[in-house]
């Protein structure tokens, strides 16, 4: 059986789960949240915790078990906490600022680099430092990414946009002069 899987999700104070035929409803203090239910599993709420099962033994049912299992829990903890991501600009004269829902990027392009951000996600700046908050975390960490693609951190000097918790393997450069 799924590792994963088979742990039963808490439910905290103040969230209301609810199950439906097609999909879990999530409503908690930041929002409301909706994951698709698995027609081979079984989803039971009951004091406190939901738990799901198999109904069959089929190689899918097993795969999707752990899958749907954290899915859900993600919900729960993004209705709840949610979701932070940090990233941090590196380089001389690279600048990050906030405007709105527009973040604006000023890393070695000739023009700022202007990053729209989707509904549900909210940035704030500290110094070098993106910080990009959510109650969803697969959107948090894909707008982070594509902040992150703009200009990729370089190994040599370490300029660029990089996760803050991220260590950048540094390569040393040419060896000048040898005789």
């Amino acid at each position: 059986m799924s590792r994963i899987g088979r742990l039963p999700i808490p439910v905290p104070n103040g969230v209301d789960v609810k199950i439906g035929t097609d999909v879990v409803e999530v409503k908690g203090p930041k929002g409301t949240l909706h994951t698709p239910v698995c027609s081979l599993l079984k989803y039971e709420l009951a004091d406190g915790h939901v738990t799901l099962t198999r109904l069959e033994e089929s190689r899918q049912s097993r795969s999707q078990h752990g899958l749907r299992r954290t899915l859900l829990a993600n919900c729960i903890e993004g209705v709840t906490k949610g979701f932070s991501k940090g990233l941090e600009v590196i380089g001389v004269g690279y600048r990050v600022a906030v405007k709105g829902n527009i973040v604006e990027l000023n890393v070695g392009f000739s023009h700022p680099v202007l990053v729209e951000l989707p509904d549900g996600i909210k940035a704030s700046v500290e110094g070098q430092v993106l910080t990009l908050t959510g109650i969803e975390k697969e959107l948090v960490g894909e707008m982070a990414a594509r902040i992150r693609r703009i200009r990729l951190p370089e190994p040599y000097k370490g300029k660029g946009i990089k996760y803050v918790n991220e260590t950048i393997r540094r390569k040393v450069g040419k060896s000048g002069g040898k005789k």
